[in-house]
């Protein structure tokens, strides 16, 4: 049987954390579906196709794919045949967090386990939200994203900048 494990986020914008984690998880697992979350509620600063396009792009394992979801987690898990979600936790307020919907998307699904993967100390810090706030102030974020996604961050930045229909 294939061990395949779902990592969900909305990766926007993937970060060299969620490539630790990533990383690891595909040395755990036989298979890894990186999930893309279509969540327009979040107003992302990249679409759900140029977060999927980054994603592929920098996670370069042969057992890693890409695919997106909306709804709920275990029905999307369950629709991929995977056994495991993994987690990446930074901080003790992430494991309350993550702990709850471990539990809830047990009982939704009593056959997924839900494993917790600590982020390696280099990323601990490190969220999405943290880098585009650091980014939006003129911080350096190199480091801390692959090259592609600073690149494609310095291209959005730019683009809204030029203003509409420039």
């Amino acid at each position: 049987m294939t061990r395949r494990a779902i990592y969900p986020g909305t990766f926007d914008p993937l970060t060299n954390g969620h490539l630790d984690i990533i990383e690891r998880s595909a040395h755990l697992f036989d298979e890894v579906i990186v999930a893309v979350l279509l969540n327009i509620d979040k107003r992302p600063m990249f679409t759900t196709d140029e977060r999927v396009d980054m994603v592929r792009r920098a996670a370069q394992w042969d057992n890693v794919k890409v695919g997106t979801f909306e709804g709920l987690l275990v029905h999307y898990a369950v629709e991929q045949d995977a056994q495991v979600i993994v987690r990446g936790i930074r901080a003790i307020s992430d494991y309350e967090y993550e702990l709850q919907m471990a539990l809830m998307n047990r009982r939704l699904e009593p056959r997924m386990e839900t494993v917790f993967l600590m982020a390696a100390e280099a990323y601990s810090y490190l969220s999405s939200r943290l880098i585009k706030e650091v980014f939006k102030l003129g911080g350096s974020i190199t480091g801390l994203v692959p090259g592609l996604v600073e690149e494609q961050m310095r291209a959005k930045a730019s683009e809204e900048a030029a203003g509409p229909g420039e």
